[in-house]
């Protein structure tokens, strides 16, 4: 952290990608508006939609139109089985990848998983400037994402480098 830079609060969404959770019972997204706004950053928006690609993309796309929103966050739909869309979903959006998001994520869960980690497929990226982070729907893999990987990146006081500095509108307000 560099103390000579000031925290800059973004607004971020919320995404719980699921055909059961509501938002009384989703562990998940509660985990991770509770560590956002601890951090100091603020919500944007959060919403519930079931595992469907479409439905996904509607809404995520929303978000990356609102030039209100710079970062979307969503858990769930990134394993392998049944209806698990997320990455399919997103991946079609996104101008950028940010492919070391999911190999550390993977080698982070490792440590807790062990191999179970490989049926993981959180991914992240760019689109239009919304940074966007896909992560497993288990409170515990949203908590790593956020802890060892996001947080950081979303501080400005980061250094050497975070995705903050990257953000040109933010900056110029």
């Amino acid at each position: 952290m560099n103390p000579d830079r000031a925290f800059i609060p973004l607004p971020i969404a919320v995404l719980t990608i699921s055909d059961s959770r509501t938002e009384a019972d989703d562990r998940s997204g509660n985990l991770l508006v509770q560590r956002l706004t601890d951090a100091g950053h603020r919500v944007h928006a959060r919403q519930i939609v079931p595992d469907d690609i479409y439905r996904i993309r509607a809404v995520v796309s929303a978000w990356i139109a609102d030039p209100q929103c710079s970062v979307v966050l969503t858990t769930g739909g990134t394993g392998v089985t049944g209806r698990d869309g997320t990455p399919e979903a997103i991946a079609p959006l996104l101008d950028k990848t940010i492919d070391g998001f999911g190999e550390m994520f993977r080698v982070l869960s490792y440590d807790q998983i062990k191999t179970s980690t490989l049926q993981s497929r959180a991914i992240a990226g760019v689109a239009n400037g919304t940074y966007l982070f896909c992560l497993p729907g288990s409170p515990s893999a949203c908590a790593t994402g956020w802890d060892a990987l996001i947080s950081a990146q979303l501080d400005y006081r980061t250094r050497p480098c975070n995705l903050v500095e990257l953000m040109p509108r933010l900056l110029e307000r």
